[in-house]
């Protein structure tokens, strides 16, 4: 029978976007500040196309019953994954911060990884749900999840995008995970995923330095640890209770990303110790509740994909926040419902719409 959404869950995904519009917009006062030109697309492109049409986008899967998302997940993965061989394409494809990872279709950029998360969730969940008891075998377990895996891992290399690669791979383990992997096989993939991660930082230099940087800050605080060291100097000055709102300084000076990876600093400075708690007290209601819905679900794939929506939406803010706090490497990953980026907003949204929908199909099959 059809029930009303989870109103908690509700309350939180509120919650979390209309604060993080208030921090995104006393964000765009400090690069405003900076006498940059271009701040009044950037603040259409995220609070018009981005939380405008994420919201409208949520509504409409909020009103389509999640059981539908099943049978087309095949497709949308697909999908997802020409969109990333798009940004390859000369004359579509454009490059920026080092990394090929956007396309442009009628004036308007669109980083297709953001769709590949929601993607890879969709058809591990349809994958896991599907053969069921066959998951504790490793030759369908872990091979499917490598089968899903490969194709993310070599074109989010190539671009390259690490930070997205880590989200996708996160929330695509944790449906596994929820599926009924055994312990042997989850340890397998932690190994796998050490080494990997050794392979990637001798291939590639740029995460070779987040590292080493990671470990040692203090080596290079004019250089590769610039946005961490400055990041700690904005959360610390906020103390206990902050500047206030749009009080920051850090983010009219010396603050590099404020409306983007980190947004995080400047909500820090402005709230304090006691408003960056409630932002990750926030996020962890999220992903709890989350997890209270997919165990409600009657069936299997809205168990499962519940489990990666929510790991996807919570792990990628507390990624974020972990980096800005220098409790883990700096990724470049945005601060979920927060942080600058159209596209990374509509399909947060649009996530959460379809969580909701399952939250609204509590025991029905």
């Amino acid at each position: 029978m059809k029930q009303r959404i989870d109103k908690p869950l509700a309350i939180l995904i509120a919650l979390l976007v209309l604060g993080g519009s208030m921090v995104f917009i006393s964000a765009a006062f400090g690069i405003l500040g900076r006498g940059f030109s271009g701040i009044t697309s950037v603040a259409f492109s995220h609070l018009v196309l981005g939380v405008g049409g994420g919201t409208v986008l949520l509504l409409i899967a909020l009103n389509i019953n999640y059981h539908h998302w099943k049978k087309f997940a095949p497709y949308i993965y697909g999908l997802a994954l020409v969109g990333m061989l798009l940004v390859f394409v000369p004359n579509l494809g454009f490059a920026h911060g080092g990394g090929q990872r956007w396309i442009v279709i009628f004036g308007v950029s669109f980083q297709p990884s953001e769709f590949l998360k929601i993607a890879a969730i969709l058809i591990a969940a349809a994958y896991y749900s599907t053969i069921r008891a066959k998951t504790e075998s490793f030759l369908w377990g872990v091979g499917g999840l490598i089968a899903i895996l490969a194709a993310p891992v070599i074109l989010l290399v190539l671009q390259p995008d690490i930070g997205t690669l880590g989200i996708i791979c996160i929330s695509v383990v944790g449906v596994f995970f929820a599926a009924g992997a055994r312990a042997r096989d989850l340890a397998i993939l932690l190994c796998v995923a050490l080494v990997s991660l050794t392979v990637l930082a001798y291939m590639k230099p740029h995460v070779q330095k987040r590292i080493v940087t990671f470990f040692y800050p203090a080596q290079n605080e004019q250089v590769e640890a610039y946005q961490i060291t400055q990041s700690r100097i904005a959360i610390g000055s906020g103390q206990l209770l902050g500047r206030g709102f749009g009080q920051s300084v850090q983010k009219f000076t010396y603050l590099p990303e404020p409306m983007g990876d980190s947004i995080f600093a400047v909500a820090g400075e402005e709230l304090g110790f006691v408003g960056t708690t409630s932002i990750v007290l926030l996020f962890l209601g999220l992903a709890l509740r989350g997890y209270v819905v997919a165990a409600r679900t009657a069936d299997m794939f809205g168990g499962l994909l519940a489990v990666g929506i929510s790991t996807y939406l919570a792990g990628e803010a507390f990624i974020n926040i972990g980096a800005m706090l220098g409790l883990v490497p700096l990724t470049g990953v945005p601060l979920t419902f927060v942080s600058q980026g159209g596209s990374a907003m509509l399909i947060s949204l649009l996530s959460a719409g379809i969580l909701l929908n399952i939250s609204r199909h509590r025991g029905t099959k």
